[in-house]
């Protein structure tokens, strides 16, 4: 595992827009978040608004020029946008067609068709898995959710056997797998390989939420065994559609973006040479927007032509996935805004400085440092993104598998104990109709076991790559 080497990032630092010091920056820190969540809990402004101004309090606690400051969050808006903006907006129209066209309900009916009684909690899992790709987690628990609350009701299942699977797999994916916002900014901001990170966040995320899923949700549904509530089981989203895609093809489209990456990362490490023919070829097809703009464009037609939509429905279909994500990639970018403000006012070496003594290992000390900002903020995304930031100087040094580790790390730490500062807590509570305490006993219990989890495979894998 890397050892932090202060004085190799010292020499490589860019000098911070402030000249307060330590004490003066911890307190800037931790005033900068503190401004966030009160805005987010307390008078309930948009992320992106809180974001933007808990940025500008962060430069003026810290003793910053204010143009510095504004210059230093435009910059990280801008470059976190540039970076992962499209691919959140490629990432929603395959979402939206798999939705709209049926495909998810055929992945859906497939597998529950071949699941039997026992088997019914993986089957679950496998679901939320495979549709949680290339869906954002509130996406996905809409589409899912009824889902679940149907088959828990045709078969006269546990509620909460079926249902801590599915939102084990979704948070999973969201939390550590591209191209999903966090993990895709997150491998930005610390130079992380993609496809090594998506790789190894499959190893990771395998046994995570088998644990988290299927082996938790048996305890799950001792403590709060609940009928699905009747009034939040509505009308399948598909059912006005004359046919849908088949289940093979649109399991294959879903994962096609997946292998693309997968194959760039596999042929970068057994090739290893940046001048090969066949290296150059995968390390195009392989990058993430030419991987997920090949797979929206199969989806086109593997999905949307499949369902028999119209050349003005595929375009309509389009145009609404985009509507929604408009929020989503504000708070993103303000999100990357507030890490490099964060960075350019030193207190990534802040952290070098505090921690040098400590004899905690990178890995775990970036997991500490996304749990402390998801518990302030409630936002997994948010956690990712400043977590980056902060952490960002002990990567330098560390080997490629080193810096996918520590992405994973820190997306492991930004799903960390759930609660009500969370929009997720509050959307499971109110689908499963379960009251604060119920909700606490099993979502908030469900993704601090994924956190958990997740950091020990990690620390695992540092000791064996």
């Amino acid at each position: 595992m890397t050892s932090l080497s202060v004085e190799t990032l010292a020499a490589d630092a860019v000098e911070p827009i402030t000249s307060a010091g330590n004490a003066q920056l911890g307190i800037a820190v931790l005033a900068g978040i503190a401004v966030i969540v009160l805005l987010i809990t307390k008078f309930k402004l948009h992320a992106f608004l809180a974001l933007t101004i808990g940025s500008l309090a962060l430069g003026a606690f810290a003793g910053a020029p204010l143009a510095d400051t504004i210059k230093s969050f435009s910059t990280g808006l801008g470059n976190t946008v540039a970076g992962v903006g499209v691919l959140i907006a490629l990432g929603a129209i395959l979402g939206k067609l798999l939705a709209d066209s049926g495909g998810a309900d055929q992945i859906v009916d497939t597998i529950l068709a071949k699941a039997g009684k026992r088997s019914m909690p993986w089957a679950m899992v496998l679901i939320a898995s495979v549709i949680g790709l290339p869906l954002f987690f509130e996406v996905g628990i809409v589409l899912l959710i009824p889902v679940v609350l149907m088959v828990a009701k045709r078969g006269n299942y546990s509620l909460m056997r079926i249902g801590i699977p599915a939102l084990a797999g979704l948070s999973v994916m969201h939390g550590l797998i591209p191209p999903h916002p966090g993990p895709l900014v997150a491998i930005d901001a610390v130079g992380a390989n993609l496809g090594v990170t998506l790789a190894l966040g499959l190893v990771v995320a395998i046994p995570t939420v088998i644990i988290a899923g299927p082996v938790f949700s048996r305890y799950a549904a001792r403590w709060v065994d609940i009928p699905a509530p009747e009034h939040m089981i509505p009308t399948r989203p598909s059912e006005d559609l004359e046919k849908r895609p088949g289940f093979g093809v649109t399991v294959a489209t879903v994962l096609l973006p997946v292998v693309l990456m997968l194959v760039k990362a596999l042929v970068d490490i057994v090739v290893d040479d940046p001048a090969n023919g066949l290296q150059k070829v995968t390390d195009v097809i392989g990058s993430p927007l030419i991987a997920l703009l090949a797979a929206v464009m199969v989806a086109l037609f593997t999905l949307g032509r499949a369902a028999g939509f119209t050349k003005e429905r595929l375009s309509s279909t389009v145009e609404k996935s985009l509507a929604p994500i408009a929020g989503v990639l504000l708070i993103v970018g303000a999100g990357g805004g507030f890490k490099q403000t964060l960075i350019d006012i030193g207190v990534g070496q802040m952290i070098l400085d505090f921690s040098k003594d400590w004899s905690i290992p990178a890995l775990l000390l970036a997991w500490l440092i996304a749990v402390a900002i998801r518990l302030a903020t409630g936002s997994a995304t948010v956690a990712t993104i400043s977590a980056a930031g902060l952490v960002a100087p002990l990567a330098a040094g560390m080997s490629t598998t080193e810096t996918a580790l520590l992405v994973l790390a820190i997306g492991a730490g930004s799903l960390f104990f759930s609660h009500v500062n969370d929009a997720g807590f509050w959307l499971v509570k109110e689908y499963f109709g379960m009251s604060v305490g119920q909700t606490v006993k099993t979502w908030s219990v469900m993704e601090t076991i994924i956190s958990v989890v997740g950091i020990v495979f990690v620390l695992l894998l540092s000791l064996v790559l």
